[in-house]
């Protein structure tokens, strides 16, 4: 039985969509790019080509809840947005709440004495690493189960 699963992160804006993938053990997450989101042709490309070479069996993105814990417009959006890409890319989409890893990403690179404001892409790039190690983690715990079976509903 297989026990480790190739997963890719992914942060969800507006305008760029950061990536994080696995190691082959599946304990550790990296930041891999940062992706142009606006023409969503030219995302799906880059993604495939991401998935074919990583062998990808899952996307876990980060779900913006708002701090009560709600789903708000913007997680519905990104909700939106996985499942379009679940199609197209015909992989299952598992959500991990993302609350704060993008704070998390900026003091990150405070510490590395690194500007958030000149690294947008790299605030991204460690987020998506953030919600995919997470999801490891949980997963390592017992915590999630594969196939994902969260947010199986059509637009």
């Amino acid at each position: 039985m297989k026990t480790t699963i190739s997963a890719l992160g992914l942060d969800i804006g507006r305008r760029r969509v950061g990536v994080a993938g696995c190691d082959r053990t599946g304990l550790i997450a990296t930041g891999l790019t940062t992706l142009d989101a606006k023409v969503f042709a030219d995302l799906i490309a880059e993604l495939r080509s991401l998935v074919a070479e990583r062998e990808v069996e899952v996307l876990v993105v980060g779900l913006p809840y708002s701090m009560n814990g709600d789903i708000g417009p913007q997680a519905r959006q990104v909700q939106k947005f996985a499942r379009r890409l679940s199609r197209t890319l015909d992989l299952p989409v598992d959500y991990v709440d993302e609350r704060l890893t993008s704070v998390e990403a900026e003091q990150m690179l405070h510490a590395q004495r690194i500007s958030p404001s000149r690294h947008k892409g790299l605030i991204d790039r460690k987020a998506a690493a953030l919600i995919l190690q997470q999801w490891l983690d949980e997963r390592r715990q017992g915590l999630r189960a594969f196939p994902p079976t969260s947010d199986l509903e059509s637009d």
